[in-house]
């Protein structure tokens, strides 16, 4: 592709266009997932926010299924690894080996991890060590990798999916509660309902249906969703929606843990001081904003509402509150105090 159509493709999103595409992947996701709805719609507002997206579900409920299936609608470069125990970094992103060159010398070459692709997925990221789960954190962060002293880059679109099985906990190694943090949603995956799984039965043991077809073509689909990315951002946010945005996460974090002297009077959640150890971070107000941002394009607005903010929350703030003891013997777990959160800064603002 020219200079020229290349130009032409970066500058071509409106807010039209914006809602348009994201439907259209959403409708050839759906042919192959039945049901899950809301997270479909969660994990592609994180790919057009530009952040990564940890999934959590139960086994067979098709969280690796679900992001293949991306990967093909968006015909974009797609790698998956099977976290294990005995991966090594050097396994996710490539390490340098001796070849011999057509003069018969020997050198080192660097041969690429699965890291580099567009799409990846990082299945049962838990199962592997934290030395190797870390290995993701500086291509998610600024994409690209270092090895040996050398940093290669990551060639945008770069979008991690990493897949967490809530019920086995032998063998695992929970992530640190900083890495989760570099996640921009966290998406749950729950048990499909009778209607559902009566689909489900139909489309896999009967005649294969209709495949998934990509929504771009493979020169454009690059650069096609970095505009799309690109118009996310210029999404206008007012003053009192950050506000709102801030005094939310503020909200989530207990009255031991805020700072003295504070100006603006902390919005007090029983719940929050009663279970939670560490609330959200400054991050958290930007999956916020972002996820947001995403949500007014879909409804056809260049601007922010509050709506708009309290239907991304749960998505944005439910992995980076940490709960203590007490919660965890009164079964209580952390949507439940997002969902608090939101009802007390809801009732805030009116």
């Amino acid at each position: 592709m020219n200079e020229a159509q290349s130009t032409a493709v970066a500058e071509l999103p409106t807010i039209a266009d914006f809602a348009r595409t994201f439907r259209r992947i959403q409708a050839e996701i759906h042919k192959v997932i039945i049901g899950h709805e809301q997270a479909v719609e969660e994990l592609l507002s994180a790919l057009f926010a530009g952040g990564h997206v940890l999934i959590e579900g139960v086994p067979g409920t098709g969280k690796t299924t679900l992001v293949k299936t991306l990967g093909l609608a968006l015909n974009l470069s797609f790698n998956r690894i099977q976290f294990t125990v005995d991966l090594m970094p050097a396994d996710i992103t490539g390490t340098r080996v001796i070849l011999s060159s057509s003069e018969g010398r020997r050198e080192f070459s660097f041969q690429p991890g699965p890291i580099f692709c567009h799409i990846l997925l990082g299945d049962e990221i838990n199962r592997a060590t934290p030395k190797t789960q870390s290995a993701l954190l500086e291509a998610m962060a600024e994409l690209q990798v270092t090895v040996s002293g050398t940093t290669y880059p990551l060639v945008p679109p770069y979008f991690v999916m990493a897949t967490l099985n809530p019920i086995e906990m032998e063998g695992t190694y929970p992530l640190p509660e900083a890495q989760l943090d570099r996640f921009l949603f966290k998406v749950r995956l729950g048990y499909p309902g009778e209607a559902e799984l009566v689909r489900i039965i139909g489309s896999t043991t009967g005649p294969d249906g209709a495949g998934v077809e990509p929504v771009f073509e493979p020169h454009e689909a690059a650069l096609r969703i970095e505009a799309l990315k690109r118009l996310v951002r210029e999404v206008i946010v007012a003053p009192p929606i950050e506000q709102y945005a801030a005094r939310m996460v503020r909200a989530t974090q207990p009255a031991n843990s805020r700072v003295l002297g504070d100006l603006h009077a902390p919005i007090v959640v029983d719940e929050v001081n009663r279970y939670v150890s560490f609330g959200a971070s400054p991050r958290g107000a930007l999956a916020l904003i972002l996820g947001a941002k995403v949500g007014a394009l879909l409804d056809g607005r260049a601007n922010i509402a509050y709506d708009d903010i309290d239907k991304v929350a749960a998505a944005a703030l439910d992995h980076r509150i940490m709960l203590n003891y007490a919660a965890h013997t009164d079964n209580i777990d952390a949507a439940q105090i997002v969902q608090q959160v939101v009802k007390a800064v809801r009732v805030s603002r009116a």
